[in-house]
């Protein structure tokens, strides 16, 4: 599901406190949730979260989660055939520019374009 040379995938598995918040995240990832409240969920203080994730996981907490919520997005778009604004407020993006910027960034092609590539 990660791209290997950008995330450490095993570091959830191995860190109980990553362990936790993933859980959490994949539970809630259509509500909003900013590296405060992550670390809270960990018991953490934020500025140790941060860091602690970005050198375990290899990348910021926000960036997970957008890259996160892109996979989403786009196991969405392969299954059924709704409006992409619909979809991104789905996968937890609250406007549907936001959506747009992180889909192409994470992917390379806007939503539509990917739309076009798997439905018939």
């Amino acid at each position: 599901m990660w791209p290997d040379e950008l995330v450490n995938a095993k570091a959830f598995d191995y860190y109980p406190t990553l362990n936790k918040i993933r859980r959490h995240f994949e539970k809630n990832y259509t509500q909003s949730i900013s590296l405060e409240e992550a670390a809270k969920i960990v018991g953490l203080e934020a500025k140790h979260f941060g860091k602690f994730f970005q050198h375990k996981v290899g990348i910021g907490f926000k960036k997970w989660t957008t890259m996160f919520r892109v996979r989403m997005a786009i196991e969405a778009i392969r299954k059924e055939h709704q409006p992409l604004t619909d979809i991104a407020f789905a996968v937890g993006f609250r406007d549907f520019r936001t959506f747009e910027r992180a889909f192409k960034k994470e992917t390379g092609v806007t939503a539509r374009e990917f739309r076009r590539t798997v439905m018939p």
